[in-house]
């Protein structure tokens, strides 16, 4: 019989703060880490709000302090979304007490870190500075400061980790779909621990414009806070957000070989593809649902199983009517006694880092046995009033199962279970 997979280390970076107990109180608490833009410049954009990381002069409390993770002169050679990822892997290693020495230990350790964009900064301001003042001025670091598998780079140089290293770009999938391949790889044999999840930052004016172009994010800009409204009927669009969180999983037999202390467990993952649409998925919901479905066989187990499920549920009028089409796709009248939070309302969308953080409070629902709210539904769909969607404030609830779902444009889709020891 195979040992299962654990997890036992987590790290995370998001608009609600640094660190795993900062976002998850927070979120408890019902608090949105949504704001006004303030990075640049947004003049006639009408988009105007995005879910940013606090800085420390903001945030003193659970601001991210960049020269605790990097030195100036380090940080100038990478973007945001690597940086992050370091943030969330020095957490996550930390509590998993995994810095291997050896190399048998390092050649043992794959790093998957997905993002959707990479350092779609870096490639404005470069073709800026290409236009306005010449080659002559780029930076020697701007490719490999954009590359979207430089954080997974960045974080297997600076941990010496030898082993497989890989970036799924899949969209929005990319979170849940870096810890699947991160269980495969473990159960395959080519690893034997892997740090696995998804890194964001594209809080840009031209991607927020081009996502504006597709209609595809919020306009509201008097109520930061109200902006990510999922599963509302007044809802308007996603609102764009950005970090970092990553997962240590290994079995359970090496976990306790070596005295680590496992959090929960991962209990199943499934993948697969739309082959419908570029953006849009099939109205029934088939593709997303048979991803859930693989995700329920690896488990073992059936829809009723399932005590809670953390929707990807971005906000937009599109994209959450697809999701519910799946689950009910999936789980058919069982849906009904299922809580469905939307952490989305509290942290905007991180797009290929989304699966990353949402698989972290799926995780931490299941150890405390707490259901986080879904800010802003005020009135919901008319089709969804007979699911119970955890709304208002956080939920006491028994929960040993939570599903987590991913999905992303190219119709990616990705689900993930984890488990309570």
């Amino acid at each position: 019989m195979q040992s299962p997979l654990v997890i036992t280390g987590m790290g995370m970076i998001s608009p609600l703060g640094c660190g795993v107990k900062a976002g998850w109180e927070r979120l408890l608490e019902g608090r949105s880490g949504l704001s006004a833009i303030t990075r640049f410049d947004s003049g006639e954009l009408p988009v105007k709000v995005a879910g940013s990381v606090p800085g420390i002069g903001d945030d003193p409390e659970a601001g991210l302090d960049p020269d605790r993770v990097l030195d100036a002169k380090e940080r100038r050679k990478l973007e945001l979304f690597s940086l992050y990822a370091m943030a969330a892997a020095e957490e996550a290693l930390t509590q998993a007490n995994w810095f291997p020495e050896s190399d048998e230990q390092r050649l043992a350790t794959a790093t998957i870190v997905g993002s959707g964009i990479g350092g779609f900064p870096t490639i404005t301001q470069a073709q800026n500075t290409l236009s306005t003042r010449g080659h002559r001025r780029l930076s020697p670091f701007t490719v490999p400061a954009f590359l979207a598998n430089l954080a997974a780079g960045n974080v297997s140089i600076r941990y010496g980790l030898r082993g497989p290293i890989g970036c799924p770009v899949t969209a929005c999938a990319a979170g849940v779909q870096a810890i699947g391949d991160g269980m495969r790889m473990i159960r395959s044999g080519e690893a034997e621990v892997a740090l696995v999840g998804g890194a964001e930052a594209c809080i840009d004016p031209l991607s927020l414009a081009s996502f504006h172009a597709m209609k595809a994010l919020s306009t509201e800009q008097d109520a930061p806070a109200r902006a990510s409204r999922p599963f509302d009927q007044g809802r308007d669009g996603f609102v764009m957000g950005e970090g970092a969180g990553l997962l240590v999983i290994e079995t359970l037999a090496h976990a306790e070989a070596r005295g680590a202390t496992p959090l929960a467990i991962l209990s199943g993952y499934g993948t697969s593809a739309d082959a419908h649409h570029i953006t849009a998925g099939p109205e029934d919901g088939g593709g997303a649902a048979a991803a859930i479905r693989a995700a329920l066989r690896m488990a073992g187990m059936t829809p009723t199983d399932i005590d809670h499920i953390n929707a990807h549920a971005t906000s937009t009028p599109v994209g959450d009517r697809a999701e519910i089409a799946a689950l009910r796709n999936a789980f058919g009248d069982a849906l009904a006694g299922i809580p469905i939070s939307a952490t989305k309302s509290s942290t905007g969308h991180l797009l290929g880092a989304a699966g990353g953080v949402e698989s972290i409070f799926s995780v931490l629902s299941a150890m405390h046995d707490r259901l986080p709210p879904t800010l802003n539904l005020e009135n919901r769909d008319e089709d969804l009033h007979d699911l119970d969607i955890v709304s208002g404030e956080a939920r006491q609830h028994a929960t040993k199962h939570v599903l987590c779902n991913g999905f992303g444009f190219g119709g990616v889709n990705a689900a993930l279970i984890v488990s309570k020891i």
